[in-house]
């Protein structure tokens, strides 16, 4: 019986958690863990960096989407202003990174 290795087997959701929060960490911020009993369908992770910036994120494994009930809360929370991501995906991960560096690199020259 074959075995897989851990570069041969799925992607899994906690693994692109995972991943995020050592991408976060690597840019200085901290990925916490969000929980509310009292409220489903709120998003996996608020990810606090550098210079103010905040985004809610709901993790996915590859090629699964969030629940209408979880779409509905991003919407809610962006219409408020915060921003959102769905990451389904590492290379989605690095793209969140990406665009949260330049902003934090354009609000240091405006400063």
């Amino acid at each position: 019986m074959k075995t897989k290795t851990r570069a041969h087997r799925k992607l899994l959701e906690k693994d692109i958690e995972q991943y995020l929060c050592r991408q976060v960490e690597r840019l200085g911020g901290k990925a916490y863990k969000f929980s509310s009993p009292a409220n489903r369908a709120v998003p996996d992770r608020i990810c606090c960096f550098p210079g103010g910036q905040i985004v809610f994120v709901e993790c996915k494994a590859p090629g699964k989407h969030p629940t209408p009930l979880q779409l509905k809360v991003l919407k809610f929370l962006n219409i408020l202003g915060n921003n959102v991501a769905i990451i389904d995906s590492k290379e989605k991960v690095d793209t969140l990174i990406k665009m949260v560096k330049e902003d934090m690199q354009n609000g240091a020259n405006e400063q």
